[in-house]
């Protein structure tokens, strides 16, 4: 199968941003900022319905040796837990200093700073297409 649209999450304990990006244009997009409740899957089904999803690219907290937090280990039990469930490809992607990223491309900009969740899911995408 071949993996046209393509879906970030930057997964936080509350709330989670949501980017998408076509494997063509490799142009990440702010989709959403949807919060970590009984809505989430509905909520981001439909999104993956919506934009033909075909992969999820999930950020993965890191410190800055590189090592594994207890974050890892929320977004890893999170995406077991909740995205296994939607039955597409999840790819990890290291998401170091990926909000402070989000952080300066908001400051100035037209976006609010609820908006930094889906930012980072941004930064996240543009990432991984750094490394294909």
């Amino acid at each position: 199968m071949a993996i046209n649209n393509v879906l970030g999450l930057d997964i936080g304990e509350s709330k989670t941003g949501v980017a998408r990006v076509n494997m063509i244009a490799r142009l990440p997009q702010v989709v959403a900022t949807l919060k970590n409740d009984n809505n989430f899957i509905p909520e981001i089904t439909k999104i993956i319905n919506e934009e033909n999803i075909d992969a999820m690219v999930v950020g993965l907290p890191r410190n800055m040796n590189g090592e594994e937090t207890a974050q890892t280990k929320y977004v890893r039990d999170y995406v077991e837990n909740y995205l296994k469930s939607l039955k597409l490809p999840i790819i990890f992607q290291d998401e170091t200093l990926s909000s402070k990223a989000a952080e300066v491309r908001l400051a100035g900009s037209g976006y609010k700073k609820t908006d930094i969740d889906a930012m980072a899911a941004v930064v996240i995408l543009e990432d991984y297409l750094e490394q294909l």
